[in-house]
């Protein structure tokens, strides 16, 4: 007759193998093996199936073009209401930031009547703050991709 296993000691657990353990769902559930999707395709197939988290909470490249405003100077002091709105391109590059209003800011003409805001909140020439020089941001061309092998 054998003699019985010894008992694993108490307070000791056995490590699954790694990888298994973490239920968190990856790229990889949603492309197979082998696959080399572009970015669009990864994006598409994420919605697809509901996910808006991580990658999915991008908009596909190409799909949502940068906001075109006035320059504003990171050195500028920008008075109650006025935000810098950071951006980059599709390929990463970034933007100068542009001048927009805070969400939910309201401007009042001399008779206390609200102004008009624009509905993407970007801020017109005739309602930059006073001092702000007046230039509008230029959007960077595209990097062309590096051709394979280089």
């Amino acid at each position: 007759a054998s003699a019985p296993a010894p008992a694993a000691p108490q307070g000791s657990a056995q490590r699954p193998p790694e990888g298994d353990a973490d239920p968190t769902r990856d790229l990889k559930n949603y492309v197979p093996r082998g696959a080399n999707p572009t970015m669009p395709e990864v994006i598409e197939r994420l919605h697809e199936r509901g996910v808006y988290s991580g990658l999915g909470a991008f908009p596909p490249p190409g799909t949502r073009p940068p906001k075109v405003g006035l320059a504003v100077p990171e050195d500028f002091e920008l008075p109650p209401g006025y935000v810098r709105h950071h951006q980059a391109t599709d390929d990463g590059q970034r933007i100068e930031a542009i001048l927009m209003f805070a969400p939910g800011f309201q401007l009042y003409d001399a008779a206390h009547n609200p102004i008009d805001m624009p509905k993407d909140r970007v801020v017109p020439p005739e309602l930059a703050p006073p001092g702000l020089p007046i230039r509008r941001i230029v959007i960077p061309p595209p990097i062309e991709p590096a051709a394979p092998g280089r």
